[in-house]
């Protein structure tokens, strides 16, 4: 069972995901609301970029944001290569010019660096699909590997979703029918007001026309299928916004939600020691052994280390155990920090045979665990472990 913790305190807004007791998803943001990623806004195209087939646009924040000619262009399956040659063909003066108004998601919050990275390729997240107005693109998610399910599924979303919009189905649809059909009509209704709103602005300025789901939010229809218990505030206002989410959907009836005081909460989920551990470089193993994180503009490189491990039969065998213990360590503690982009794991040289396939193996089932989109690449030539992740909390740059 899973329980979300909602505080408050001091003006941080921490929020909590709590599995049998243990902290597996952790967000602490003084302001936390201000995160735009998958906000709808409408746009203004301030500057073009010819070199760069790129253009600013400023939708009002304090940095202008950021798109490239591929996510003007209508959206086509990016494995036919000749979608990409024909893309790059294209001008981007002839799809947008200075003080255009042009209605845009926001793909990647702005950080300290960069204005946030923006698309008119709109994609509407919900229990069961993922609904992408203007492309006929119908996928089912990597998770669902049979065949037939899989093509039930491709088939029913075809057969309920208007002509010229497309859908990714995700992972909680298998099996359902009727839940999938009434999502595409919400989704659909959803979509046509966000254009209705779009339609009747009349001013040359910019404007946030759709606030995407919030963390809690996101939490709720990610995880229904895994049996949240309750959701636990301090703060009165908050625990009212998940009631009013909730409310008249099915899936969330059983769900208890409990106003405590913080005293109490902190009692009950005591997962101080586990926050603090989010903050560290170097997590120790119980082992011994231990890993180092380094976030970089780039990626994010993490090291394994023998430290003080000594327990083995022989050497193979301790290199094995560290490298084991630190891959659930590093699972973990991706998904606490919300690692995303490219992650790069140094792991302890491997010689024996089956170990390095064995550890991979280790990974992907540690990371199905996670809600976040994961992809594990495997070791490259020079023996390093690369996979990927997408953010669920993007202000976490």
């Amino acid at each position: 069972m899973l329980d979300i913790i909602i505080t408050k305190k001091n003006g941080e807004k921490r929020i909590a995901l709590i599995n049998g007791g243990k902290l597996v998803e952790f967000y602490s943001e003084e302001k936390i609301d201000t995160r735009n990623e998958g906000n709808i806004f409408v746009g203004v195209v301030k500057d073009i970029l010819d070199g760069m087939e790129s253009a600013f646009v400023d939708i009002g924040t304090e940095k202008n944001s950021f798109i490239h000619l591929k996510d003007l262009l209508p959206k086509e399956d990016e494995t036919k290569k000749a979608d990409v040659k024909k893309a790059s063909a294209k001008n981007i003066r002839d799809l947008v010019k200075v003080n255009d108004k042009i209605l845009v998601q926001v793909k990647k919050d702005s950080n300290e660096l960069k204005g946030a990275r923006i698309s008119r390729h709109v994609s509407l997240p919900s229990k069961y699909i993922v609904f992408m107005p203007n492309t006929e693109i119908i996928t089912v998610s990597q998770k669902i590997t049979n065949e037939n399910e899989q093509q039930r599924l491709i088939k029913l979303v075809k057969e309920n979703i208007t002509a010229g919009n497309g859908a990714v189905i995700r992972t909680s649809a298998e099996g359902k029918e009727q839940e999938i059909i009434d999502d595409i009509k919400r989704q659909e209704k959803l979509w046509g007001k966000i254009c209705d709103d779009f339609s009747k602005v009349k001013s040359n300025d910019p404007k946030l026309i759709y606030k995407s789901q919030d963390i809690v939010q996101k939490m709720l229809i990610d995880l229904t299928d895994k049996k949240i218990a309750k959701v636990i505030s301090n703060n009165e206002k908050e625990l009212d916004k998940v009631k009013e989410f909730i409310k008249g959907v099915k899936e969330f009836e059983k769900i208890k939600l409990e106003l405590k005081p913080l005293a109490d909460i902190e009692q009950v989920y005591n997962f101080e020691s586990e926050i603090e551990k989010i903050e560290k470089r170097k997590i120790w193993l119980k082992c011994g052994g231990f890993i180092t994180i380094d976030k970089t503009e780039a990626l994010t490189a993490i090291d394994v280390n023998t430290g003080k491990c000594t327990e083995g039969k022989n050497l193979e065998d301790i290199i094995f155990k560290v490298n084991e213990q630190a891959t659930l360590e590093i699972a973990k503690q991706i998904r606490l920090r919300d690692i995303g982009g490219i992650i790069i794991i140094d792991y302890i040289d491997m010689l024996r045979d089956g170990d390095k396939e064995k550890i991979e193996k280790v990974l992907k089932e540690a990371l199905k665990e996670d809600r976040s989109k994961t992809q594990v690449e495997g070791f490259t030539k020079l023996d390093l472990m690369e996979l990927t992740r997408k953010h669920i909390c993007s202000h976490k740059n």
